[in-house]
């Protein structure tokens, strides 16, 4: 390897990005906590199906991707057909995020992405997250950024004290909360209920759509209360994470209050 590509190789394992099939394979063996694999579409290679299966056996998530989108991911430029993203820290389960409120005698206050795929989209709701005192964030296993390097940094650090948890089903989760008497309230432009209407002193889940599209129509018609922000300029949307600070901040507003 020439001194130029091993500088592009070192440059990307440390923000997390492992590319090449040795190297992805060697992290699986290793036991690294990888976020989610990029595999190229159409590909039938034996090494590939082998660390195709070896990922799943290990619950990663495996992505299919045209080599256009693995090019324009890759540093090395030497990808073979593989891209794993390292995960900078351990998911959590849903319940252990519920015994974190219980243990503060609290009453829960989750925040759950619905296929926020902006990496520092994510990172910036994570650092709200703790910064409001939230429980924990729960994000979907696809269709979503997850816990990488971008997403940490963009965190400011929030990373390491918020606790993430990976679901495979948004829709059936926000079923799930309900069952356990969690509120729950989706972030709607055309929302019924307003901003300051809103009652978020009780147990709460606040979901907050993705960038482009808001919540899906699953998610959106499994919420208890669809909540509108005021919007009082010509443009008719915010930003997602500037939309999870709002909500989350009136929550600490009126439980303090």
């Amino acid at each position: 390897m020439d001194e130029q590509k091993r500088t592009a190789s070192l440059s990307a394992e440390a923000d997390g990005v492992i590319e090449g099939r040795n190297a992805v394979i060697e992290a699986l063996r290793a036991g690294v906590s990888i976020d989610k694999i990029y595999l190229q579409k159409g590909e039938t290679d034996k090494t590939l199906g082998h660390i195709a299966s070896k990922a799943r056996a290990a619950g990663v998530v495996v992505v299919e991707a045209d080599r256009r989108k693995l090019d324009a991911m890759s540093r090395t430029h030497a990808h073979q057909g593989v891209i794993a993203l390292a995960a900078v820290r351990e998911y959590v389960d849903v319940e252990a995020i519920l015994d974190r409120a219980a243990e503060r005698n609290e009453m829960p206050l989750l925040v759950i992405c619905d296929e926020i795929s902006d990496p520092q989209n994510l990172g910036a709701i994570l650092r709200t997250a703790e910064c409001a005192g939230a429980h924990g964030v729960i994000i979907p296993k696809r269709r979503s950024a997850g816990l990488t390097a971008v997403v940490a940094k963009t965190s400011a650090g929030a990373v390491a004290h918020v606790p993430v948890a990976r679901v495979p089903n948004i829709p059936s989760l926000l079923k799930d909360l309900k069952k356990k008497g969690i509120w729950v309230f989706g972030t709607a432009a055309d929302g019924s209920t307003g901003l300051y209407d809103a009652d978020l002193k009780g147990p709460a889940a606040i979901v907050i759509g993705s960038e482009g599209s808001g919540m899906t129509r699953l998610a959106a018609e499994n919420c208890d209360f669809l909540v509108s922000i005021p919007m009082r300029g010509k443009l008719n949307s915010l930003n997602a994470s500037a939309a999870a600070a709002i909500l989350l901040y009136e929550a600490v507003r009126q439980r303090l209050a």
